[in-house]
Parts: C-alpha cells; structure tokens; sequence
C-alpha cells in the first residue's frame, strides 16, 4: 500500500523533523550550486557560485511547513502563492528536470528512501510541472 500522510505520520516527522530537513535543504542548495549553475544563479548567489542563505533559509520554512511541519514560512511570509512567486522566472521542462535532479541528489545524499521518498518525488515531480510557465 503507497504511503499516504496523516496529521500523525507526516512527511516531515518521516523524514527526522526541522533539523533533517534542513539538512536535506542544504544538500539541495549545495547540489544546484554544484550540478546546476544556471539554476543557481537564478537566486541570490555567494562568490564562487554558492545559493545564498536568505534563499536556503526561505525555501526551509516554505519545505517544512509543505512537507507538513510547522507552518512558519505562512506566519512569516503569508501564502507562498508559488505561482505568481515564480511568473518571472522561466520555468520550462528543462528547468523542472534540472531542479528535481537536485532534489533527488540531496534525497541520496541524505539516506531518503522507501515509500516516503516514493511520495515525496512524485509530489515533489507534480510541483514542478505545476510551476512551469514555458513550452519546452
């Protein structure tokens, strides 16, 4: 039977909680610096081509509360309204790939798997395609 979350087995306690998902956060952001240049330089970069912290600590309070943790990015930021935050930006399937290519690498990099990472990737697939905003 595929994992279906509840209030009591979310994705967030699955996966250890803020520190893990932070963690995983991290990897994401180091493995987009590393393996996806343009990608990266599409947020606010460090010399030398590193995602800064603003955006790693943004996408962590929006990724826990998503993933079903506390909801801090909403409190802090309001709806993440993804859609209109990413109008300017041009998502195409090129970039969707790109971007769950990176989440996959910090998926490894962090021990996710099983039904948990089955249900994160599939949910995780479906957001990219719903933020993309250009052919290709």
């Amino acid at each position: 039977m595929p994992y279906v979350p509840s209030p009591s087995d979310s994705p967030f306690e699955r996966l250890g909680g803020e520190g893990a998902v932070r963690a995983l956060v991290e990897r994401f952001y180091d493995a987009m610096s590393e393996l996806e240049p343009a990608l990266a330089r599409l947020h606010p970069c460090e010399p030398g081509g590193r995602v800064a912290r603003e955006s790693r600590d943004r996408f962590a309070l929006f990724f826990i509360g998503w993933l079903g943790g506390p909801q801090d990015y909403i409190a802090q930021h309001g709806h993440p309204r993804l859609r209109m935050r990413h109008a300017a930006v041009p998502v195409d399937g090129a970039m969707a790939t790109a971007w769950m290519r990176c989440m996959r690498a910090a998926l490894d990099a962090s021990g996710v798997e099983g039904d948990v990472r089955a249900f994160r990737e599939e949910k995780l697939g479906d957001l990219t395609q719903f933020l993309r905003n250009r052919p290709g």
